[in-house]
C-alpha cells in the first residue's frame, strides 16, 4: 500500500513519538499547506510519523515529509456516532487517493453507518486489502481485544473518554493503557489527552509502543486556552 512494509513500519514507530497534525473548519490553521508545515516542523525535530485527516491534507504532507502518514478521513454520518474513517467509502478514497502508509478506523463497538460493529469493520478491511496496515481507534480493553481478534494491526486508545460508556477523563486514560498493552499481541499506541512529557514517559512505562500526540503541539489556540484557564483572576 504504502511505500514502507509491515514490519519497516512497527520498527520505524517503536518507542518513540507520533504527531496529530489536525485542523478543522474555521480554525487558524486550517488547510492543507498550513497543517503541512506542522508536520514539516515536527518531522525535522523527530516525530516518526504524522497522523493526518482528509485526503488532501494527507496528500500534501507526504508531499513535505519522509516520515510514514497515518491517514483517516473525518465524516460524520446521521445514523451513526461513529466519525473516524467509519466506512469502506473513506478507507477506498485513501488507499486509491493517498496510498498512506498506515489506515486509522474507528473500532468501537457503536454500530458504524453500515451497521457493522468496529471490529466486523475491520474484518471487513482486511479481507478487501489483507497488505493494509490497520490501526482500530479503541475506548476500551474489549474493543481492542476484539480489533485485535479481526486482524487490527495496531490498536490505539483514541477514543476513551470520546464514547458513552468509556470514562471521562482530565487526562491519559493509563488505566487502559496498562491493560492493554499487558493483553495484546500486536503493538498498543497510547492517544488522548497526552499534554506533558511526565504523562508521555508515564504511557511508555505501562507499555505503550508508540504514542500520538496532537492538541499538545499542533493546536495553539487549545494551548492557550489551556493556560489561560490556570489563571486565578
Amino acid at each position: 500500500m504504502g511505500k514502507y512494509t509491515k514490519q519497516e513500519l512497527l520498527k520505524l514507530i517503536k518507542n518513540r513519538l507520533i504527531i496529530s497534525c489536525q485542523a478543522a473548519p474555521g480554525e487558524p490553521f486550517y488547510g492543507p499547506d498550513l497543517v503541512a508545515r506542522f508536520a514539516v516542523a515536527a518531522a525535522n525535530n523527530g516525530a516518526c510519523a504524522i497522523r493526518a485527516n482528509t485526503t488532501a491534507d494527507v496528500k500534501e504532507i507526504q508531499r513535505q515529509v519522509s516520515v510514514p502518514v497515518i491517514a483517516l478521513i473525518k465524516k460524520e454520518y446521521q445514523a451513526s456516532d461513529c466519525y473516524i474513517t467509519p466506512t469502506m467509502d473513506e478507507v477506498d478514497e485513501l488507499v486509491r487517493e493517498t496510498r498512506a502508509d498506515i489506515i486509522a478506523v474507528d473500532a468501537t463497538k457503536r454500530p458504524h453507518p453500515n451497521g457493522l460493529l468496529g471490529s466486523d469493520f475491520v474484518g471487513q478491511i482486511k479481507k478487501k486489502y489483507p497488505d493494509l496496515v490497520l490501526m482500530a481507534d479503541i475506548s476500551t480493553v474489549e474493543e481492542g481485544l476484539l480489533a485485535q481478534e479481526a486482524g487490527a494491526d495496531l490498536v490505539s486508545t483514541t477514543l476513551s473518554g470520546y464514547t458513552d460508556y468509556s470514562p471521562r477523563l482530565e487526562g491519559p486514560d493509563f488505566e487502559l493503557i496498562e491493560a492493554l498493552s499487558k493483553r495484546l499481541s500486536i503493538p498498543l499506541v497510547a492517544e488522548g489527552r497526552i499534554w506533558t512529557r511526565e504523562e508521555l514517559r508515564k504511557a511508555f512505562d505501562l507499555g505503550a509502543y508508540s504514542a500520538v500526540i496532537g492538541s499538545a503541539v499542533t493546536r495553539p489556540h487549545e494551548i492557550t486556552k489551556r493556560f489561560v484557564s490556570a489563571i486565578s483572576i
